[in-house]
């Protein structure tokens, strides 16, 4: 068998489709058209497993059932079905997405009347990143201690992307800095990234964890320890 043709069964089940089901699929392109018994054949699966993933893949538009058993028979729909297939499914996965963000607020105050105050620990640099994609939920302004010079050593490359998304969805910030060249230059960045700096003398208050105040949270992040 071609590398190519070996390779597409794993290639469809990175897009949705069952990892059989794309395996059926492909033998099917191969094979044309056929029965569950040739079609299960061809894909090395039994026969009883067959009709179901054929079923599967027919709902989903890629295969054309023809006749009736024992002369039932199965072609591939031409290639294009599965960009159409992909698009549905896409547009119903925005539509959830909508529904989902519609009843939030009845599921925040669900949350909040159901939960107790809770404390999380995170650990490591994808433990800071899920902190800080959190604050991004957020549905006031981010009251901040923060220690520019910290964030920028600690994970430099995720914080521009993370400024930029954070204005992007209107969520400003109110943030307090020690006076030092990294929070300086961070400073010229506000009106774009919606941030209101107050700066204080670096020799006598020098942030560090950091602090984010936002809804009712408290997010502490030790850049030392790389944890919260």
């Amino acid at each position: 068998m071609h590398k190519q043709l070996k390779e597409l069964p794993s290639t469809l089940h990175t897009l949705g489709f069952g990892e059989k089901e794309a395996v059926v699929y492909v033998a099917l392109l191969e094979l044309g058209r056929g029965t569950v018994t040739q079609i299960s054949r061809k894909a090395g699966i039994n026969r009883t497993t067959g009709y179901d993933i054929l079923d599967s893949l027919s709902n989903k538009g890629v295969v054309n059932v023809s006749g009736k058993e024992p002369k039932q028979e199965y072609s591939a729909e031409p290639p294009e079905s599965v960009i159409a297939y992909l698009r549905r499914e896409a547009e119903a996965a925005r539509e959830r997405t909508a529904k989902a963000e519609a009843i939030l607020p009845e599921l925040r105050s669900v949350h909040a009347t159901q939960n107790r105050p809770k404390i999380k620990f995170y650990e490591g640099t994808e433990g800071l990143k899920q902190v800080y994609e959190d604050t991004l939920s957020s549905t006031e302004a981010i009251r901040a201690y923060a220690n520019a010079d910290d964030v920028h050593k600690g994970i430099p490359k995720y914080f521009p992307n993370y400024f930029k998304r954070r204005a992007e969805k209107g969520i400003a910030i109110r943030a307090i800095f020690p006076m030092n060249t990294a929070g300086i230059a961070r400073a010229t960045f506000n009106e774009e990234e919606k941030r209101e700096v107050a700066f204080v003398p670096l020799e006598k208050y020098y942030f560090s964890p950091e602090i984010n105040i936002y809804d009712n949270k408290v997010m502490i992040a030790s850049w030392k320890e790389k944890g919260w």
